[in-house]
């Protein structure tokens, strides 16, 4: 073993629109990632939640060190475009997420850095400059301490709705440098539920299995449409910045999630919010909370990224001197709670690299009474949307109630 580092972000929904072509080159990839990244995590049964847009800014940040072959493969893999047009739109698109007016969003970047290593200055004014962040010196070696500092620090960003990111195990005297970005969103619905009208219902796991959930009604006018191709309703509910919005996609049969997602891989899910139209829609949705942890190795490796975490890995532009170093670990946990008032939603993605339209007028019926894919989008300035959070509901967990 040799050196290793440690990228750590953590990420919630915000607002995005379009600036100039080096933003729109990112949010283009981020939106094709999203559709590789949900393909391969969907696949597990139960829930699934992650925040696309968390894990692909510590790979940009990451990518900015990479050299040769290596980054090649975060181009290709990820299409993104040369360096300093991804710095340059994550620039563009932290400046906006900082400035999202009528929601709680938090965004920032840290990074911590070994006391026996120093950063590149190419390196060090591309996160400080473009990704906004800040620079501070740990002792690795010292791995409880250095893991309470970093673990501290996310908890704050993400009103300790993430806790326990990195592990004491993760860090050593061979560490290097760990990255962090945290990025939290609370919102209010545009059109909120009345608790009054929640009950007690039942949500079918198939076609005869049903455990009971907290369902939450509403009848008002949103943006809606049935694609025949998706075999799937899909519904969009804004928040009080409508820029942002929770959209549903909720097949027609019960059983229908697998088909449905099988469908959704061929999909460009920036557009999935083209062709709808305002209708009274009578929704039916459940109250959920969803925690996960998921380890984004297996899933990077078969996107195209296996080579960071090779000992063939080149990412000799991120500190001086010429230790080889090699990603080891990608790890995200991710939080979301939706109930009567709005949506609360975290995430976090540590990487650790070591040495080596009009429509009809009448009344729809949205009722999301079996699994569902749902998207936490925003509004981009061309009608396209991007996927900051993707997620199937599958499996309630225990229902929640009120408190008291």
């Amino acid at each position: 073993m040799g050196t290793k580092i440690v990228f750590t972000l953590l990420s919630a929904l915000v607002a995005i629109t379009m600036g100039d072509n080096s933003e729109l080159q990112v949010l283009q990839s981020n939106g094709q990632f999203t559709n590789k990244l949900y393909k391969i995590l969907s696949e597990k049964e139960g829930n699934v939640f992650f925040s696309p847009i968390s894990a692909h800014t510590v790979l940009s940040m990451s990518y900015l060190g990479a050299e040769g072959t290596t980054k090649e493969a975060y181009v290709k893999s990820l299409a993104l475009p040369d360096k300093e047009s991804t710095a340059n739109g994550y620039q563009q698109i932290s400046s906006k997420l900082n400035n999202a007016p009528n929601i709680t969003l938090y965004m920032a970047n840290k990074v911590y850095v070994a006391n026996v290593a120093k950063l590149k200055e190419s390196f060090s004014k591309a996160v400080v400059e473009k990704f906004n962040s800040e620079v501070q010196t740990v002792n690795f070696g010292a791995n409880v301490e250095a893991a309470k500092t970093i673990n501290s620090w996310v908890e704050q960003k993400t009103v300790n709705k993430i806790k326990n990111l990195i592990s004491p195990d993760d860090l050593d005297a061979l560490t290097r440098l760990v990255l962090v970005n945290a990025i939290y969103f609370k919102g209010s619905w545009h059109r909120k539920f009345q608790k009054s009208d929640t009950r007690t219902e039942p949500f079918y796991l198939n076609e005869k299995d049903t455990i009971d959930v907290q369902m939450m009604h509403i009848e008002k006018s949103f943006r809606f449409k049935h694609d025949d191709n998706l075999k799937a309703k899909v519904l969009e509910m804004p928040y009080s910045n409508q820029e942002f919005s929770m959209v549903i996609i909720l097949p027609d049969e019960r059983d229908g999630i697998k088909d449905l997602e099988a469908k959704l891989e061929k999909v460009d899910l920036t557009k999935i919010t083209e062709d709808m139209y305002p209708s009274d829609v009578n929704v039916a949705l459940p109250k959920f909370k969803i925690e996960t942890t998921v380890n984004l190795n297996e899933a990077l490796d078969k996107i195209g990224l296996g080579e960071i975490f090779s000992n063939g890995a080149n990412f000799s532009e991120i500190l001086e001197g010429n230790e080889p170093l090699a990603v080891s670990k990608v790890i995200q946990k991710a939080f979301i709670e939706v109930n009567e008032e709005g949506a609360e939603a975290a995430a976090a993605t540590g990487m650790r690299i070591i040495k080596k339209k009009a429509g009809p007028t009448h009344k729809k019926s949205m009722v999301c009474d079996h699994p569902f894919a749902h998207l936490l989008c925003v509004k981009n300035v061309d009608g396209s949307s991007s996927v900051l959070f993707a997620g199937k509901f599958a499996l309630p967990p225990p229902q929640i109630q009120d408190e008291p």
